[in-house]
């Protein structure tokens, strides 16, 4: 749970409808890999403030796209669908899909009916680039190691995630109500690191 009051990160305007509609309105003329980089850039600098969310500036991740969250799942299941038996690759591949988007959705609606001061796009931008410790996870696991080695990195990084999004969520909750946005955030991140250990024992 970080302090966001530490600036560490800062990033252009928003991409994908993102929030960010500022300084940057006139960037039609410009080259195509312009455009790229300074993406790349943005993406890179979220997940930095996930991988370090105690220097994390809450602005950065403000300042929502949906490049990143998009990526990120689908590297997720893509991974856990490619060593799932033939048959169940796009089971798999699905299944991590639809519980990434539907769960950040259900988070999101639920933070809003708890009066967070949040939008949606927001939420789910959020918790989408808190997938990211996850993301690792889900490669050391599938490399191999014995279970105990594969829960200890799922519970690490499961953490690592939920203390993530914490930091951002506990901030735009009423305090006496942020109990009850912690247990769906919760919930959700142990869906997605369950998924990584059924998927680790093949």
């Amino acid at each position: 749970m970080g302090d966001f009051s530490s600036p560490m990160c800062s990033v252009s305007s928003g991409t994908m409808g993102g929030g960010g509609m500022g300084p940057d309105l006139g960037t039609l003329d410009e080259p195509v890999s312009v455009t790229v980089m300074r993406d790349v850039t943005m993406v890179g600098n979220k997940m930095m403030c996930v991988l370090n969310p105690r220097k994390a500036n809450i602005q950065t991740l403000k300042n929502w796209d949906l490049w990143g969250p998009l990526i990120l799942c689908l590297m997720l299941a893509t991974l856990l669908s490619w060593f799932a038996p033939y048959e169940q690759k796009s089971l798999v591949f699905a299944s991590v899909f639809v519980i990434i988007w539907c769960g950040a959705a259900v988070v999101t609606v639920n933070a809003l009916l708890l009066g967070g001061n949040i939008s949606f796009f927001q939420s789910v931008c959020v918790l989408g680039y808190c997938i990211f410790p996850l993301n690792i996870a889900s490669v050391v696991c599938l490399v191999g190691g014995h279970i105990i080695w594969r829960c200890i990195v799922v519970a690490v990084c499961f953490f690592w995630s939920t203390g993530a999004s914490l930091g951002f969520m506990g901030e735009l909750v009423p305090p006496n109500r942020k109990a009850l946005a912690v247990y769906p955030l919760f919930l959700f991140y142990t869906a997605i690191g369950w998924l990584i250990l059924i998927a680790a024992k093949r």
